[in-house]
C-alpha cells in the first residue's frame, strides 16, 4: 500500500491466568499457566494490521516504566510507526487481567492509566497527513475519539470504530464513521436490539445506517459476521476451529478489515479475510502473540 493506515487507542500490558472454571464472588480459585503479553485493543489491531502486510502509523500513550518500554520495543519490533507515541512519567502504563477458562472464554479488568490520558492536545496534525483508513476503539476518552473523528472527517479520511468495550454513543458522533464493527453484545447496547438472527442483524444494522454509517459489520464469534451496507446483507460464516483462547480475537477481525480495505478489497472478501485472520487468532494463547501473518492466511 502507498500510504499508511492510522490506528489510534490503547496499549495495555495483558496478565493472563487459565484456570478451568471462573471464580465466584469471594470464592479462590487454583490457576494454570501465568502468561504476560503484549495487549490494549490498539496496540492489538495495530500489530494484526502489520503483520498481515498493512503500514501502519500507531498512536497511543504509555508511562515512562518497565510495562511501557516493553510496549514500545514491542511497536518497533512488529514495524510499527510509532514516531508520534507519547511517553508521560504522570500515569502508569496500562494494565488488564485476564482470566480464561477451560472452554477459551475470557474474563478482563482493565486498569487504563496513561491509555485514558491521551488527550486531543496530544495529538499533531502531523499524524493525519497522508493516511486513507483510521481505526478506533473506545479505550482511550471520549472526548479525543470525537476529535480524531472530525479531524478525519476534515481531511476526508474513512474511519472505521470498533465500540469496544461498549459504551453508549451520541447518534451525531456516529454520522462520521464509515464502517462501525460491533460484536452481538456491543450491538444491542447501542440499538436496543438483540442481533439473535437475520432478521435483528438487519434492524440494527439498520439503526447504523439511519445515523448515518454506510458500513455495518457485527461480529458473531463462531458464526461469523453479519455484513450490511447498500450492496450487502449476508452472514458471512467464521472458519470452524476449536477456539483455545478468544481474547484478541475481534482486535484481530478488525485489524484484519483495515488492512483488507485499505487495499482495495471488496467487502465480502474483506471479511472473509478478516474471519479467516480471526479463527487462526484463537488457536492461540495471548493478544498480540495471537495475531497470523500474511502467509498464514495464504497458505
Amino acid at each position: 500500500m502507498k500510504k499508511k493506515v492510522l490506528v489510534i487507542g490503547s496499549s495495555n500490558t495483558d496478565m493472563v491466568v487459565q484456570t478451568a472454571d471462573f471464580p465466584k464472588p469471594g470464592e479462590t480459585v487454583l490457576g494454570g499457566e501465568f502468561l504476560m503479553n503484549a495487549g490494549g485493543k490498539g496496540a492489538n489491531q495495530a500489530v494484526a494490521a502489520a503483520r498481515l502486510g498493512a503500514n501502519v502509523r500507531f498512536v497511543a500513550k504509555i508511562g515512562k516504566d518497565l510495562f511501557g518500554q516493553e510496549a514500545k520495543k514491542g511497536f518497533l519490533k512488529e514495524g510499527l510507526d510509532i514516531e508520534y507515541l507519547i511517553e508521560t512519567a504522570d500515569y502508569a502504563s496500562g494494565i488488564a487481567l485476564i482470566t480464561v477458562n477451560a472452554n477459551g472464554e475470557n474474563e478482563i479488568v482493565v486498569a487504563s492509566g496513561a491509555n485514558m490520558n491521551l488527550h486531543p492536545s496530544d495529538l499533531s496534525d502531523e499524524i493525519f497527513q497522508n493516511i486513507d483508513f483510521a481505526l478506533i476503539q473506545l479505550e482511550i476518552p471520549l472526548k479525543t475519539i470525537t476529535y480524531i473523528i472530525d479531524k478525519c472527517r476534515s481531511m476526508g479520511i474513512k474511519v472505521i470504530m470498533n465500540p469496544a468495550p461498549a459504551a453508549s454513543l451520541d447518534k451525531q458522533l456516529l454520522a462520521s464513521i464509515h464502517l462501525i464493527t460491533p460484536n452481538e453484545t456491543e450491538t444491542e447496547l447501542l440499538t436496543g436490539i438483540h442481533p439473535g438472527n437475520a432478521e435483528t442483524m438487519q434492524k440494527a444494522s439498520g439503526y447504523f445506517h439511519q445515523a448515518g454509517i454506510a458500513h455495518v459489520i457485527i461480529t458473531l464469534g463462531s458464526a461469523g459476521v453479519y455484513l450490511s451496507n447498500k450492496k450487502y446483507a449476508e452472514i458471512i460464516p467464521a472458519h470452524k476451529v476449536k477456539a483455545l483462547d478468544t481474547t484478541a480475537a475481534g482486535d484481530v477481525f478488525n485489524g484484519a478489515i483495515l488492512t483488507a480495505l485499505a487495499s482495495g478489497e471488496d467487502w465480502p472478501e474483506a471479511c472473509r479475510f478478516a474471519c479467516k485472520a480471526a479463527a487462526i487468532s484463537v488457536t492461540r494463547i495471548g493478544a498480540q502473540n495471537s495475531a497470523p501473518y500474511l502467509h498464514e492466511l495464504t497458505s
